[in-house]
């Protein structure tokens, strides 16, 4: 990978990293289930308006948008509204990626090498330290934000199923499927947002927008919609579409990193040594699933697809689903005329198995 392709990398692992501090100053103003509908109504209105739907059959596409935008954002939100700390969040919700390789092997009959299995055991190591040592301060209370967020990694796992098939059914066309599964958790998480929140609450989120924790909770959303979600996944799929998958997904690893080092920085949150130490067994554990299984020579000047296939893990090591194009005003371009680049081509030979 040139050394301009591994800055776009790091700058993207950064952007992702910096999402979770970005989401706990959202939440400081904004109940977490109507933060979730409002973030993807953002992206959701103006794709019914202007976007042509993609043609992958909808059960994909409700799956996409059922596992990645509500059940991983309704569990994570709600286990950093109620103590998770931003760092360690970023951390646990790598999760996603044993529980992607568990389920691909279930119900896509996907082989898990021994590679991968091994990758597994510690990274189920690792989340468990975690969840021992939480269980063991401030009686129990800070464990359940835990399993919150690993419900929430679960979650994730399972809106990647739904887009490894919906990309399956709709190659070339992975920008819209980004797009139009983002019209999926707006209404349910309104109407969950409206029972369990409550209309006062979410009436008052909209009161104090102009003071600073205000200001700062609109600019963590948009912060999310658009450099996290938009720019961030699109810059990650160019490079996916460029490289192969085990070149790039390590890279994801620095998330956690940058998330924890941001939360330390701008919110004073500490991990502990011990949630550092099992950190570390979780990220080499997803490491060690995403690596290739061999090198390809350097003389080879084509690859056949399934050269190109995406693991599990490396999809799951990707916070965030995957747009196509590195500009943001090119894609929209592309999107509305229907008509699919070379790097949309490319893109979608890798996500194919």
């Amino acid at each position: 990978m040139p050394t301009r392709d591994r800055l776009i990398a790091a700058l993207v692992a950064v952007l992702w990293g910096l999402n979770f501090p970005a989401i706990h100053l959202s939440l400081e103003q904004f109940p977490p289930f109507f933060l979730v509908a409002l973030r993807f109504a953002l992206i959701a209105i103006p794709t019914v308006l202007l976007v042509r739907p993609p043609t992958a059959p909808w059960r994909w596409i409700g799956l996409y948008g059922l596992g990645f935008g509500v059940l991983q954002f309704v569990f994570l939100y709600l286990a950093m509204s109620t103590g998770m700390p931003a760092g360690l969040a970023s951390l646990v919700l790598q999760s996603s990626a044993p529980f992607t390789v568990m389920l691909a092997g279930v119900f896509l009959r996907e082989r898990i090498t021994a590679r991968q299995g091994a990758g597994i055991l510690l990274a189920v190591a690792g989340l468990a330290g975690i969840a021992v040592h939480r269980a063991g301060l401030a009686g129990g209370a800070t464990l359940m934000p835990v399993l919150l967020t690993l419900c929430g990694g679960l979650g994730w796992a399972i809106g990647n199923l739904g887009s490894r098939r919906a990309m399956q059914a709709s190659p070339g066309e992975p920008f819209r499927l980004l797009l139009w599964m983002s019209v999926v958790p707006p209404l349910p998480m309104l109407a969950l947002s409206l029972v369990v929140e409550g209309p006062a609450a979410i009436a008052g989120s909209f009161h104090g927008l102009t003071s600073t924790q205000g200001l700062l909770a609109l600019g963590g959303l948009l912060f999310t919609v658009v450099v996290a979600t938009l720019v961030g996944s699109g810059l990650w799929t160019a490079l996916m579409g460029r490289h192969p998958s085990s070149t790039v997904a390590p890279f994801s690893m620095l998330v956690p990193v940058v998330g924890i080092a941001a939360s330390w920085l701008l919110l004073r949150e500490r991990t502990s040594p011990t949630e550092l130490a099992c950190g570390a067994l979780v990220l080499t554990g997803v490491l060690l699933g995403s690596m290739g299984r061999r090198r390809e020579p350097r003389t080879t000047q084509r690859r056949q697809p399934e050269e190109l296939a995406t693991s599990a893990v490396a999809i799951a090591a990707t916070p965030s689903p995957r747009p196509v194009s590195p500009s943001p005003s090119v894609v929209v371009a592309e999107t509305l005329t229907g008509a699919p680049t070379a790097s949309e081509s490319t893109a979608s030979a890798s996500a194919r198995r």
